[in-house]
């Protein structure tokens, strides 16, 4: 059996409702291929989300939990990932982009320091971003963040493109590795992931960004926007008339008091901050539309050299972005749907076209990738997703686990039962049926997303208590998991038909269609 290449493109912080921006992956991937209407990131963060997609191994087993110290980069053991085993199996192998946070200035897991020039064991090709510090440690102005000042380490060396916007510069690299590979003699597949900035916020500030701006109880909260070439500026703004998690006429959510401390005591956003709220949706579509023209060009490439047809092609992101929900004005790491979601859009050899319901996560994605390439990923904690691929949904029959690291003092020194969560301080399970997350506060919240889509009633009274009990214990049992224990079914009764899958993933559509206006 011929292998395929293997191309992953990675977003960094995009919606499973951004894909609206992007018409190329519309149409050239989705439309020939699958698109997974529940795909999850168990980690709804960069550094343990990308960690998980290169072992197949939740966060609670990798131990890559935040991004900065003592977690980040620094806490990656990277001597076993799709790199390391992809290549062993015969396989080329690239990482175009952006890797791990602190990659550059942390030291490595096993304490070489600086981790600048350090090149990963299994990469053909290491083309990755990093921060750059010139003679005496002068700061140049590079970097993983600044959208036009690109600095990485190709090959072990350093390398800038002042000026170049770093979407494009890290898709031209991607398209150059396409033939490089393709033309390559003797042939052997090849696995290219290829991880944009976009639409994660990144400098240089620019004159239409929100800035600071007060909220009614007097706080200041600076609001991130990635930067976007001139061209694509006011591309989205007829179409786009408010924040996507906000809707137009009414507040994210009227009520609070069943929600966690953090979200209670939140202000509803004033006028300016709905008006900060749309820039931000503005900005991050035009820089995805920056993204898309690319993620055009590095097809072409492919269908160029004649490796289209050979290439299985996924598209998704590390982790989702809050834009207003529940009062939450960006961001993510707390464990609602605008954070978990991800997209997820799959096309190539033997991928039929059409839609599927049942979960997937980033470290089923993991185990997907190294069976296409003939390989495990030892101790991985996901399922091999090609049944449903080939076949079709089963049902919801296992937990999609969930979990965070809050920055907030009162969670993160929260005593709730430490043996269970083991430095992370919320932790739950996604059903078909009911998210059920937990903090380090002992608060917890409990959803019924058949009736409830978009999370707004934390359930309580006497039916939710006995559900609550029992979700406790599958909670329990499953976020300190690992491996086939992951895997494992839940009870009948948590269990949803792919009927049932379905209809709750369309309801939860029609709900955000509804309320949000998109």
């Amino acid at each position: 059996m011929v292998r395929p290449n293997i191309l992953v493109i990675t977003a960094d912080d995009m919606r499973s409702d951004d894909l609206r921006w992007m018409p190329r992956v519309r149409h050239q991937l989705a439309a020939r291929g699958l698109v997974f209407r529940n795909s999850f990131t168990p980690n709804p963060l960069c550094c343990p989300a990308r960690a998980t997609f290169l072992t197949g191994r939740y966060s609670h087993n990798h131990r890559v939990l935040d991004v900065v110290r003592p977690y980040g980069f620094a806490a990656f053991d990277d001597s076993t990932t799709l790199g390391t085993v992809l290549r062993r199996s015969g396989y080329r192998t690239a990482v175009v982009g952006k890797y791990l946070n602190g990659y550059g200035s942390m030291p490595t897991f096993r304490g070489h320091h600086p981790s600048l020039h350090y090149i990963p064991p299994g990469w053909t090709q290491w083309w990755v971003s990093s921060v750059h510090r010139g003679r005496r440690g002068h700061w140049p102005g590079g970097g993983t963040f600044n959208y036009f000042h690109l600095t990485a380490n190709v090959n072990g060396h350093i390398r800038t493109w002042p000026g170049r916007y770093t979407t494009v510069v890290t898709g031209r690299q991607t398209e150059s590795l396409v033939r490089t590979f393709s033309g390559a003699r003797p042939r052997k597949p090849w696995f290219i992931w290829w991880t944009p900035l976009a639409p994660h916020g990144g400098g240089p500030r620019e004159p239409d960004d929100p800035g600071l701006i007060p909220m009614s109880n007097g706080d200041r909260m600076p609001w991130a926007t990635p930067a976007r070439p001139s061209w694509v500026k006011g591309r989205f703004n007829p179409s786009i008339t408010h924040g996507a998690g906000t809707p137009p006429d009414e507040p994210a959510e009227a009520d609070v008091s069943d929600k966690p401390v953090y979200l209670r005591h939140a202000p509803s956003l004033t006028r300016r901050e709905k008006l900060a709220e749309r820039t931000v949706t503005r900005q991050r579509a035009e820089a995805l539309y920056v993204l898309d023209v690319r993620v055009g060009h590095v097809l072409s490439a492919l269908r160029r050299s004649g490796q289209l047809s050979r290439t299985i092609v996924v598209f998704n992101s590390d982790n989702g972005y809050y834009l207003g929900e529940h009062r939450k004005r960006q961001g993510k790491i707390t464990l609602h749907e605008p954070s978990i979601r991800v997209p997820l859009v799959i096309a190539g050899p033997g991928i039929p076209r059409g839609v599927r319901y049942d979960p997937a996560s980033m470290a089923d994605l993991a185990v997907t990738v190294a069976a296409w390439g003939g390989t495990r990923l030892p101790q991985a904690d996901g399922t091999n997703l090609r049944p449903t691929i080939s076949r079709g949904d089963h049902g919801w029959k296992r937990p999609i686990v969930i979990e965070g690291r809050m920055l907030q003092p009162r969670y993160r020194h929260g005593r709730c039962e430490r043996h269970v969560m083991r430095g992370l301080n919320t932790v739950g399970i996604r059903t078909g049926r009911y998210a059920f997350i937990r903090y380090a506060t002992s608060e917890s919240e409990l959803y019924d997303l058949l009736d409830d889509p978009l999370e707004m009633n934390n359930l309580k009274g006497h039916g939710a208590d006995t559900l609550r009990v029992e979700l406790t214990g599958v909670c329990n049992r499953f976020v300190t998991c690992a491996r086939a224990a992951c895997r494992a079914s839940l009870p009948a009764d948590l269990r949803t038909s792919a009927h049932m899958t379905a209809r709750i993933a369309k309801a939860e559509e029609r709900a955000r269609r509804h309320f949000y206006h998109y």
